[in-house]
């Protein structure tokens, strides 16, 4: 597995050199990018000797290789260990001053962040926050030790033990990112890809106390991020109102409204997506209007009737996709379709033609009504591809069954 262990300037620089020797005898490639304060801690020629392998610092080193994006490109695993409290600050800002920090902004793979500073410094309200910004992008910040620290200070923000820190790391890589296979022969088949998932049920404000919405639960939605992410995708969760905890793996973005949800999806799409699933259930309408205070009913003999709210359209989010990418054929775009069958048709005629209508590259139909999909633990849902004659039906069965399913179904069309 390829590794780059980051290094940033603090005492503790010591104990990286032997998680390096644990991740080198494991069998594993590592390479290192020391920060110009942790050079001062640790030489180069120390790093080069135990990994086997040039060090760099800058991103002017190997400028025709292009090694500050080539390397986070190409790694398994991104491990910075110890990562200072200017290291984390720096990450969560988005910087790009050092090869580490480039190196940060374009992994798409597991990224570790083992913290060690003083207990003050950790405790920091400024720290707190960097912590909190980069747990919800997905980044895995290890719990610091409680210990001695420099001098005769001690509390927590000591640097784990080599050992636990090697474990913490490892256990983010999706079982055999390295080789393709999970251990039980399984695929890790979205490795290296950025995943958007929708999910949810928008909410759209009439006044303060109530809203136009849906009995959308999220569970499919949620259940389809948790399974790209383990399928080593990056996954970007945007969630409309959902009552779950966040899976693992995935950044998630919360929105209420349709216009929200529009957004928010548009933004992760600009970065670089390849999958956008569009799992939630965006309300068809909003209120024209929205009344800053509570609507209240008339009493009397001479009340009116009940008030005409007035509804305009909301945009058609999987629609505009479409529009926007053009001929390109990124990003791959999953629509879902919650049909009941009607007089006009059955749930399959309805899906086939809102698949020429939408036109996605795939269409997940829902059978729903009471009692059905909606909250529930199991669905039926039928696959259609425009270019593929048969519709594939999966279910009644779990969701997490239903998201393998529909990721087969994308990873089989992406040709991965």
């Amino acid at each position: 597995m390829r590794i780059v262990l980051g290094v940033s300037g603090g005492i503790a620089a010591y104990k990286a050199c032997l998680v390096l020797r644990l991740l080198t005898e494991a069998g594993h490639e590592v390479t290192v990018v020391p920060t110009r304060a942790a050079l001062r801690f640790v030489g180069t020629a120390t790093w080069e000797a135990l990994s086997g392998r040039p060090v760099a610092t800058e991103v002017w080193d190997d400028v025709p290789g292009v090694a500050h994006v080539r390397l986070g490109q190409e790694a398994d695993l991104v491990l910075v260990a110890p990562a200072t409290a200017d290291l984390l600050a720096r990450a969560a800002a988005g910087l790009a001053d050092d090869l580490l920090t480039t190196t940060l902004l374009v992994a798409r793979c597991p990224v570790v962040l083992a913290p060690a500073m003083h207990t003050e410094m950790w405790h920091h309200g400024a720290t707190a926050a960097n912590v909190r910004t980069l747990r919800d992008r997905g980044v895995h910040v290890v719990e610091p030790a409680s210990g001695r620290l420099t001098g005769t200070d001690s509390g927590p923000g000591r640097l784990p033990e080599p050992e636990e820190i090697v474990a913490a790391a490892l256990a983010r890589v999706p079982e055999g990112a390295a080789t393709g296979r999970r251990a039980d022969g399984s695929p890790v088949d979205l490795a290296g890809r950025h995943v958007v998932v929708s999910a949810g049920g928008t909410r759209e404000p009439l006044d303060p106390v109530r809203f136009l919405g849906n009995r959308s639960s999220g569970k499919q939605g949620y259940a389809l991020a948790a399974e790209a992410a383990r399928r080593g995708a990056r996954v970007t969760l945007v969630s409309a109102n959902v009552d779950l905890p966040a899976p693992e793996g995935a950044e998630v973005v919360d929105v209420e409204t349709g216009l929200q949800l529009q957004d928010a999806v548009h933004q992760a799409v600009a970065d670089d997506a390849d999958v956008v699933v569009m799992a939630a259930a965006v309300a068809d309408f909003r209120p024209a209007a929205y009344a800053t205070r509570k609507i209240k009913k008339e009493h009397g003999p001479d009340a009116s009737e009940a008030p005409v709210v007035e509804l305009v359209r909301n945009p058609d989010v999987l629609a505009g996709l479409v529009a926007d990418r053009g001929d390109r054929d990124r990003p791959f775009l999953v629509g879902f379709a919650a049909e009941t069958g009607d007089d006009q048709g059955d749930v399959l005629q309805h899906a086939r033609a809102k698949l020429e209508r939408k036109g996605c590259d795939l269409l997940v139909a829902n059978e729903v009504g009471p009692g059905v999909t909606f909250g529930q633990d199991t669905s039926t849902v039928h696959l259609l591809r425009p270019d593929v004659a048969d519709v594939r039906t999966v279910g009644p069965t779990g969701k997490d069954k239903v998201a393998a399913a529909v990721l087969d179904e994308v990873v089989s069309a992406l040709g991965t």
